[in-house]
């Protein structure tokens, strides 16, 4: 993912960057979302606005992870979304605060957002300024999906973070990790069905196979992770040799 991007920005001393493939969606996406509005570019702020909430939601990750202590140095922003690579100190309550936090600047954009929508509403928008009107909704919504998809107990998703964080408080960490990354493969399979059989929609497909790849990842990991541990039990069981 890193050999395909190229840096936006740095903030927080965080650094930005932005996938190659994002281009490859984004005309696309614009003309779908330009469809609901008498002037195109307003697909295009539509489109923009939906980036800037993933980036919002990302850094909300990031810096929650370095209030615990952690790493977080870098968001790569792609067409599925956002990825903040971050490293919380191998706690349950840091990991469930870094995973918590995204979610939650949703959250808090939810009233702002109503509010704005209200007021727009109040001064009937709908008929003075339909465009700017119909990006207040649609980003209203797009705000209200992310929160919603996000929270999903899938992992790798952050309701599958979640989950596996408030697990690793009563079963510790390596056999959390195992149950969320089972769910997570369940669930993309799950995703990846529903997406290209119901919705008929290659994105959901596409979004199903990356859930299920790194819910195998987990699963690896957490094997991995067994290992090491049986290994250093088994090291720690042998008798110390005499040495002349």
């Amino acid at each position: 993912m890193f050999g395909g991007s190229f840096k936006l920005f740095r903030l927080f001393g965080i650094q930005v960057s932005l996938h190659f493939s994002w281009f490859l969606v984004a005309a696309w996406m614009v003309s779908t979302m330009s469809r609901r509005y008498e002037s195109p570019i307003w697909g295009a702020y539509e489109y923009l606005a939906l980036f800037a909430i993933v980036l919002m939601h990302e850094f909300g990750h990031a810096l929650a992870c370095r209030q615990t202590g952690g790493r977080a140095d870098d968001i790569i922003l792609w067409p599925l979304g956002g990825v903040a690579f971050v490293s919380p100190p191998p706690r349950p309550g840091a990991v469930l605060w870094s995973i918590v936090a995204g979610p939650l600047v949703n959250v808090l954009l939810l009233p702002i957002l109503y509010v704005a929508l209200a007021l727009a509403t109040q001064r009937n928008w709908m008929y003075t300024a339909p465009d700017a009107y119909a990006l207040i909704a649609s980003v209203n919504f797009i705000n209200k999906a992310v929160l919603i998809f996000n929270l999903l107990p899938i992992y790798p998703l952050d309701g599958g973070q979640i989950l596996r964080a408030l697990l690793w408080f009563g079963i510790g960490r390596i056999r959390s990790l195992q149950v969320a990354s089972a769910i997570g493969l369940a669930g993309g399979v799950a995703l990846t069905l529903f997406g290209l059989l119901y919705l008929q929609e290659i994105w959901w497909g596409i979004l199903g196979f990356f859930v299920l790849s790194q819910a195998w990842s987990g699963w690896q990991q957490a094997r991995a992770l067994a290992a090491d541990l049986a290994e250093a039990k088994r090291i720690r069981s042998e008798p110390e040799q005499p040495v002349i």
